[in-house]
Parts: C-alpha cells; structure tokens; sequence
C-alpha cells in the first residue's frame, strides 16, 4: 500500500505559487468570512492563513457572531466584496441551519469566487467554461496524477453527494471518462457497489464509515471526510481495516485537505493572473 501524501505534494504546489507570486508582483489578499465557531472549520482556517503567508499572501478572517441576523450577514459579504483590497473571497462553511448557504455564496462575484461554490461559477463549471477547478476537486486529480493513477474507464464509486466534494467530482470524473457511481444517504446496500470500486472516494465527514468489509483488494481510497473524534480531525475511513486492501491510500490529516487548501490559492492566483 501506498500512501498519497497531500501534505508533500502540497508544499510543491504553494512553493510553485510563491515564486510566480514574487516574480509577477502580486498584492493579493484572501477574505475569509466566519459565522460562529466550528472546530472542524477553525483547522482549515488556520492552514488557508499559513497557505497564504507561505506564498506571500495577505490574509483577513472577518469573523462573526452565531446570532447574526440573515440582513446584518448580507450587508457584511456585500461590504467585503466592495474592498477592492479582498482579491479572493470565501464564505466559509458549514454555515449556522438557519441560513441557506446559496442566498449568501451567490453575492460572491465570479472574479472573487475562488471556491467555486456561487451559481455563476458553478454553471460555468457545469459547462466546461469555468478557467477554474472547485479545490477539492483539482486537488484530489492531483493527487491521483501524481501517482500516475489513471481514471479513464475506471469503476469510481463517490460516497456523498454534497457541494464541495460529491457533486463537483462526480462531473468532473465523467468528464475525465470514468464510470462513477454516486451513494447518498438513501441508497441501500452501499456495500454492494463500494465493494466494485477501482477508486473509492468518501466525503461524508463520518467517522470510520468505510470498513475493510466494503472495499476490494487493489482499490484506491480517497478519503475527503472530515469530522472531529476525541479532539481529533478524523476521515471516513476505518484506515486500519482498509489499509491491508488499499493499493493506494490519503491520510486524515495530510491528503486532501491540504491540497484543497494549495488548489485553493492556486484558484486566488489564476483569478488575479
């Protein structure tokens, strides 16, 4: 088994920027909006801080309170957006269950949504004609092209149909001709079709969901889950029972997470380019 160090190929990434940064001029800065606390979200903060102060970046947090109202939320994105200073903005999430994330993503201009996340972007994306990837999405093609793992014509079975992960790879990864299956939370018997996969990619934000039980020997596992276990950021995937199966494997912490991050102030780059 090997592992697919998104943590190593991640600083190649941001040591490539940094450079193109310095020698082009650059004077970027990246605005990240926070609506109360999340512990899960306050680690991927601090790695898109340090991601930007690596490659000579400016970074602002605008943080604001849980008990912000939907009208004082808008008036302060519209406000962000405004400062000509904020080159790349993110509305980081999982917002508070009273707002409805897509009311607040699409005030996010096109020129300044790095995250890919707006209706604007997406659409373009959707067609082909976005000159972006979603980062999670670029960041996990990454990953697998480092190793020379190919997608054409592979079984790929995505666990999880949500914005940042599901939804944008499975288009992607049709686009790149492979065969995908998407599981949601609806779907039964999921083992059935994980057990078929040439590469498994999880992005619930479960802990230990997929067990040695459900995957093939040789598969390639993607896990781009993400949650919290005895103060711990944990993936997916069960990583002792699966790992004696796995060929190739991503790490949590140290896959995908720091190469959505890289991707991330890749996407910020190309946009001011």
């Amino acid at each position: 088994m090997k592992i697919l160090d998104g943590k190593k190929l991640s600083k190649e990434l941001l040591r490539a920027l940094a450079l193109e940064v310095e020698r082009k001029g650059f004077k970027l800065r990246l605005a990240v909006i926070q609506v109360g606390e999340n512990p899960v979200s306050q680690i991927f903060i601090n790695q898109k801080e340090r991601a930007c102060r690596f490659v000579g970046i400016n970074f602002k947090l605008y943080q604001l309170k849980e008990n912000v109202s939907s009208k004082k939320l808008k008036e302060e994105i519209e406000k962000i957006i405004k400062n000509r200073i904020n080159s790349g903005i993110i509305l980081q999430l999982p917002l508070t269950k009273k707002f409805s994330p897509e009311e607040f993503l699409n005030l996010i201009p096109k020129n300044k949504d790095i995250d890919v996340l707006s209706e604007k972007s997406l659409g373009e994306f959707y067609q082909g004609t976005l000159e972006i990837l979603p980062p999670t999405v670029n960041g996990i093609l990454h990953l697998l092209e480092k190793d020379k793992i190919s997608l054409k014509g592979k079984n790929v079975v995505i666990v999880g149909a949500g914005r940042l992960v599901g939804n944008p790879l499975a288009l992607q990864l049709l686009k790149e001709k492979a065969t995908v299956s998407v599981l949601n939370e609806f779907s039964e018997d999921s083992a059935f079709f994980t057990k078929k996969a040439d590469i498994l990619i999880s992005g619930v934000g479960r802990p230990n969901l997929i067990k040695g039980d459900m995957v093939k020997k040789g598969v390639v596992i993607v896990d781009a889950g993400c949650s919290m276990k005895k103060g711990k950021l944990v993936g997916d995937v069960d990583f002792k029972s699966v790992h004696k199966k796995a060929s190739y494997i991503t790490p949590v912490p140290g896959g995908v997470g720091p190469m959505t991050v890289a991707c991330l102030i890749e996407n910020l780059v190309a946009l001011n380019s």
